[in-house]
């Protein structure tokens, strides 16, 4: 009995220190605002006071444009994951993109909300303060969620609308990216606010891509050091909690806005089942598969995703 409780004291020292050696390996502090700004809001970034955030943001592109296209990027993201599209649309429109509450330089909210509702309303502040009447929302995962709630709260405000693996109606996942799971484990969620392994975020962005040998070293690095911003960490776990799939989806039938529903084929996030029900409930809605890619199409293939962009909003221009 004595050798079997020596055994089993050594093997829970053994994993004391295995333990130990992890955290001490893969600690990582939050980042101050200040330190990521010199690499990650060099121009054309500006920061506005929003909702009592300093909300970051790109307004680029044709000043004169009375509709500008407005880019809204998904859970851990941030402004930067448009950066090939807006090089191809700035040429002829207005284009505005910013990091939402939680996630990027924007950071989280001061008053701990991450209703959908709030959300929305953070859209229409930052378009009132850029003087912008009326847009086209485009949203990838959360952001999709974001912009549909927008488009149904504020429907004067949106004029066309597009959908890219959009988030907001209840779905069952063939897999979840390692960072999401943590994020919404007890205690797990909290080691993550002090501990962050590389590897958890290159794992996480190769499981939202069709192809993962397209996940590069600077693609992981941009995700990692922009999740470690102040408060991002601790904002993500709320961003779960209250950001559910399923309120107001019963109002889709009320986007009466053209709108393009993309989706990727090797999506094992949100199914492609989910794609094909906003179609059936957006009236004025047309869908479009990328078979070969996976939830972040604009990210993954950016060039073959705004052609299909490009071409939906020249078909509604010209009727």
């Amino acid at each position: 009995m004595k050798q079997v409780l020596r055994i089993s004291g050594g093997l829970f020292l053994l994993l004391v220190v295995v333990f130990g050696a992890f955290i001490a390996l893969n600690w990582q502090a939050d980042t101050s605002v200040e330190q990521l700004k010199t690499k990650w809001a060099t121009p054309p970034s500006q920061f506005a006071d929003i909702e009592g955030m300093q909300l970051h943001f790109r307004d680029e592109g044709l000043r004169d444009d009375p509709t500008p296209i407005i880019l809204i990027h998904g859970t851990s993201a941030s402004l930067h994951t448009w950066d090939d599209w807006v090089e191809i649309l700035k040429t002829e429109h207005r284009v505005i993109r910013f990091d939402l509450p939680a996630f990027g330089l924007t950071g989280p909210d001061p008053d701990n909300d991450y209703t959908i509702e709030n959300y929305a309303d953070t859209v229409i502040a930052l378009l009132d303060h850029l003087q912008v009447k009326e847009s086209i929302l485009v949203g990838n995962s959360l952001g999709g969620y974001v912009a549909w709630a927008t488009t149904i709260i504020y429907p004067d405000r949106v004029k066309q609308l597009t959908l890219i693996d959009a988030s907001g109606y209840p779905f069952e996942s063939q897999s979840v990216p390692i960072a999401f799971k943590i994020a919404n484990t007890p205690v797990l969620n909290k080691i993550m606010n002090k501990v962050l392994p590389r590897s958890v975020v290159r794992s996480s962005l190769e499981n939202v891509y069709g192809d993962p040998s397209q996940v590069t070293d600077g693609l992981v690095n941009r995700y990692f050091e922009l999740t470690t911003r102040k408060g991002n960490r601790q904002a993500l776990t709320e961003r779960f909690r209250q950001t559910r799939p399923g309120p107001i989806a019963d109002k889709m039938s009320e986007i009466k806005q053209p709108t393009l529903i993309m989706w990727g084929g090797q999506d094992r996030l949100i199914p492609t089942e989910n794609g094909e029900r906003f179609n059936r409930e957006i009236q004025n809605s047309q869908l479009v598969r990328f078979d070969e890619l996976g939830h972040v199409p604009h990210e993954e293939a950016p060039m073959k995703t705004v052609a299909a962009f490009k071409a939906f909003i020249a078909e509604q221009h010209t009727r």
